[in-house]
């Protein structure tokens, strides 16, 4: 298996990485985001905890992305490259902000559980609190920081004909979209259902750039060093 085969290949299953994690860490979460009572009810935390680790998983993911293809693409545009890069690193930060927020939520309901004051209007306003900021994150990193980096990666692809045109269409479009979609709702256009199903062209690029990479790897780029027959080519980086 060449380098760039491998390295395809490792990008594949990262980004199918962000998908495997980021859903079930979302239904995991369901008992603080959605239930409202979490901080007074008798839960089991060990949900909450796993869809905590889960979105540590989706962390890794979303940082291997950019660092596995970041000697691929840099070769097309330096710095857009380097943007991609720093793009991810934003995303995984906000996210790991609104795992805190949740994971903090876990200890609050450990240490006020059964006690007298944990029924008070102050415990409930640090919850929503708590959701507040997780539903924030959700917004401007998965959202609309992703959309960013999306095209920034499909414009890379484009240039370098890496991939199949179309799926570079669709992460230019999809990207586009879900960015202007979380815009939106930053100013209350519209609510959660609406920005769902806007975002499902970006979720489609993800999945489809992840089964060609894996499936098939990148196409040879006008870009890359010839490879003789018997002779080691040059590193790409």
């Amino acid at each position: 298996m060449s380098t760039t085969r491998r390295t395809a290949m490792i990008a594949g299953i990262f980004f199918l990485g962000t998908e495997i994690t980021s859903i079930p860490a979302l239904l995991l979460y369901r008992p603080v985001l959605r239930d409202g009572n979490y901080l007074v009810a008798s839960s089991s935390d060990s949900r909450v905890l796993l869809g905590g680790f889960l979105e540590l998983l989706l962390v890794v993911t979303v940082i291997g992305t950019a660092v596995t293809l970041y000697p691929v693409v840099k070769r097309q545009n330096h710095s857009i490259a380097l943007g991609y890069v720093c793009g991810r690193l934003l995303e995984a930060s906000i996210i790991v902000v609104g795992a805190v927020s949740v994971l903090t939520a876990v200890t609050l309901r450990q240490d006020l559980g059964g006690t007298a004051d944990s029924a008070g209007v102050g415990v409930a306003t640090v919850e929503r609190s708590l959701v507040a900021i997780h539903d924030w994150t959700f917004l401007l990193g998965p959202s609309w920081v992703l959309g960013i980096n999306s095209v920034l990666l499909a414009y890379l692809l484009y240039r370098a004909d890496l991939v199949p045109r179309a799926i570079t269409f669709l992460g230019m479009a999809g990207g586009t979209l879900v960015t202007l979609s979380a815009t939106a709702m930053l100013f209350g256009v519209y609510g959660q259902s609406v920005h769902t199903v806007l975002a499902l062209p970006v979720f489609v690029w993800e999945v489809s750039v992840a089964i060609w990479m894996i499936a098939r790897g990148l196409k040879p780029s006008a870009s890359s060093p010839p490879v003789v027959e018997g002779k080691t080519p040059l590193p790409l980086g």
